[in-house]
C-alpha cells in the first residue's frame, strides 16, 4: 500500500545511512522527494527508484540564508511541501572540562540550530498544513550522561522545539523520535534503522495526529 503517494517530502541528511533509507522507502511509497545533502557529490547515488520523483539540494543546514533559499527552491520545484523529516545530527562524547566554546557551539549548530532552521522554513512554505519530524535521542528525551553535556543539551533542545512548534501551529504536526543505539546491518542491542524508517512512515500519515508534539521513544532491544 502506497500510503505516502503524491506527498512531497523533504528529507535532510539524505546521503547519510538513515537518510538514504528514508529516501528509498518514501520514494518506493510514491512520494516525491526533496533530498537535502551536505555537498553536491553527496547527491550521487541517492536511492531514487526509476519510477520515482526526486531532486537533490546541496545545503549547509546550519546557514540561515542558505536554508531559506533551499526551501524556496524546493517550493519552486515541487509546488508545495507536505512533510519534513530532519535526520541531520551528530554524536560527541567529551569531558565537560575539555569542551571548548567552539566545540559546544558546533554540537549545538548541527543538532539543534539545523532543526530550528529547517522547521522554520518548512512551516513557512507549508501554507498551514504539514508534518515535521526530528530526531532526538535517549540522552535528550530522558537523562543526560557523563561526558555528553553538549550532545544531551542539544538533543533536549530538539524536544522542547518540537513541543513548542506543535503548540503554536494548528494544522502542522511536529514529532520527535528518540532512538537508542541505531543498528544498521549489525546485530545487538538498540533499534534497527529500518524500524525507524517504518515508524517515521507511519507518523507521516494521519496516524501522526495521535502523537502530535510527542517524543516517541524507540529504544528497541535492551
Amino acid at each position: 500500500m502506497s500510503i505516502l503517494r503524491d506527498q512531497v517530502i523533504v528529507v535532510t541528511g539524505a546521503s547519510g545511512r538513515l537518510g538514504r533509507r528514508m529516501v528509498q522507502r518514501f520514494a518506493q511509497d510514491g512520494a516525491a522527494i526533496a533530498a537535502v545533502v551536505r555537498k553536491e557529490e553527496d547527491a550521487r547515488g541517492l536511492p531514487f527508484p526509476d519510477e520515482g520523483e526526486g531532486w537533490a539540494f546541496p545545503v549547509d543546514v546550519t546557514d540561515d540564508d542558505v536554508v531559506r533559499a533551499c526551501f524556496d527552491q524546493i517550493l519552486e520545484q515541487f509546488g508545495r511541501v507536505d512533510a519534513l523529516v530532519h535526520t541531520v545530527g551528530m554524536w560527541e562524547s567529551r569531558p565537560l572540562m575539555e569542551t571548548s566554546l567552539d566545540q559546544w557551539q558546533h554540537v549545538m549548530r548541527v543538532n539543534l540550530t539545523s532543526t530550528f532552521l529547517c522547521f522554520r522554513e518548512a512551516v513557512r512554505v507549508m501554507a498551514g498544513s504539514g508534518r515535521l519530524v526530528a530526531f532526538t535521542s535517549e540522552q535528550g528525551a530522558d537523562r543526560g550522561v557523563a561526558q555528553q553535556a553538549a550532545y544531551a543539551s542539544a538533543k533536549a533542545g530538539v524536544v522542547r522545539l518540537v513541543e513548542s512548534v506543535s503548540s503554536e501551529f494548528e494544522g502542522i504536526t511536529a514529532h520527535a523520535i528518540a532512538p537508542s543505539t541505531i543498528r544498521y546491518d549489525e546485530t545487538g542491542d538498540g533499534v534497527a534503522a529500518d524500524d525507524l524508517v517504518e515508524l517515521c512512515r507511519t507518523i507521516l500519515t494521519t496516524t501522526g495526529d495521535a502523537v502530535d508534539g510527542s517524543v516517541i521513544r524507540a529504544y528497541g532491544r535492551r
